[in-house]
């Protein structure tokens, strides 16, 4: 990996391995647009384009992604050589340093339009776990799991950029052992530390896209939440899945890792027994080593490791269109809560708690079984990048406030 001219302080956030596509405004000028975060700075993409000439210009001069997303692989891959060049060259500081602007100072907005929202289930230490919570005298996966990767549709309309406050979701649940349920703010509020994907390419209705095609459509990665109110949930989930214990907020990071950005943290996933059916099976290894870290009010309370997750994003793209349901432009899927084998690397509290059963003692002494009001929650993630670097995901974070009357 080349060095800047920006002289980066060693193994800060967001150096040339990384160079993530986000939406930023400032003070000075509140018109959301196109950047790219490189050390303390963002690169305000669409004005050193055009102060550059590239070919590419019109296509990242906009207020979001949406249409860098959608020129696909050809167009992302010129764009982030022409980064990596504009970053390196001294000829090219002097035209594009005006056009760098302090990341302290940004403001961060969603960075495209979310189409469709799909969510997983695909760490089996997490289904595994959930199972023998809820299900103690039963095999704790259900007879499909091992068979395909499980999903559901949540709602595109309440996924939130970073930093957005998360009110407490009100709705129906049932207390253990109560004749009937009650209605009010639930009060297993929890999180799902995830991963999240994002196509660019889309299809035609009634298209495949195949399992060693990733590349060609999911323009790229960041972190995800998916809050959960767990009572809500579980009164509601049979027989359809889950609904309005889901729907109320998804929070993402603001900045997409490109895929490119990847190749170094491609790993082999777990192996997969029974063998998955010819559709699912793929020559690529499309595991990835992210490192996640989740804290609660600035507590450490888990590291899981994404590579040990069992299906991987690209068997997910070959499900979720194996039926010839399209894609969209702006379409994101999410992992599932990434969980490992150790009681340290469980991605939500129903788990680190079991089920309520062990609350978790933060640093101020206080303890937590689910989330209380005012508790603030941040996932981080790094993974490895080319020539040893380190690949930064930044953070997705999110308060939660009171429920509303």
């Amino acid at each position: 990996m080349p060095d800047s001219w920006l002289d980066p302080v060693p193994d800060a956030p967001f150096g040339l391995a990384t160079l993530p596509y986000g939406v930023f405004s400032t003070g000075a000028d509140p018109a959301p647009r196109t950047g790219v975060a490189v050390g303390e700075y963002v690169l305000d993409l669409g004005a050193a384009a055009r102060a550059l000439d590239a070919p590419f210009a019109d296509t990242v001069a906009r207020p979001n992604l949406d249409a860098l997303l959608a020129a696909g692989r050809p167009v992302w891959e010129a764009v982030r050589a022409a980064l990596t060049d504009w970053l390196t060259d001294p000829a090219r500081a002097a035209a594009v340093r005006p056009h760098l602007v302090e990341r302290s100072s940004a403001r961060l907005h969603l960075p495209f339009t979310v189409a469709d929202y799909v969510d997983f289930y695909a760490s089996e230490h997490h289904a595994t776990n959930v199972g023998r919570i809820f299900r103690p005298e039963q095999e704790p996966l259900t007879p499909n799991w091992k068979h395909l990767p499980i999903g559901y549709h949540g709602r595109a309309g309440t996924v939130v950029v970073s930093g957005t406050d998360i009110v407490r979701p009100v709705g129906q649940r049932r207390p253990p052992g109560a004749p009937a349920p009650l209605f009010g703010p639930s009060t297993r509020l929890d999180i799902e530390a995830e991963v999240g994907f994002v196509v660019g390419t889309g299809t035609r209705m009634g298209e495949r896209v195949g399992a060693d095609s990733l590349a060609d459509h999911v323009f790229g990665v960041f972190l995800l939440n998916d809050w959960s109110a767990r009572d809500l949930q579980a009164w509601e989930y049979v027989p359809l899945g889950p609904f309005l214990g889901k729907s109320f907020a998804t929070s993402v990071s603001p900045w997409v890792v490109p895929l490119a950005a990847l190749e170094a943290a491609r790993v082999a996933p777990p192996a997969q027994d029974p063998e998955p059916l010819p559709y699912l099976r793929t020559g690529q290894p499309w595991g990835l080593d992210l490192r996640l870290e989740v804290r609660v009010n600035g507590h450490v309370v888990s590291r899981p490791p994404f590579a040990q997750m069992y299906w991987t994003a690209a068997q997910q793209l070959a499900h979720m269109t194996v039926n010839g349901a399209s894609l969209r432009t702006g379409d994101v899927y999410a992992s599932g809560t990434v969980s490992g084998p150790e009681p340290d690397q469980r991605g939500c509290l129903l788990e680190l708690t079991w089920g309520g059963k062990q609350p978790l003692r933060l640093s101020d002494g206080t303890e937590r079984a689910f989330l209380e009001d005012g508790d603030e929650v941040a996932i981080t993630a790094t993974a490895p990048g080319a020539d040893g670097a380190l690949v930064h995901f930044g953070e997705v974070t999110g308060r939660v406030l009171p429920a509303r009357d």
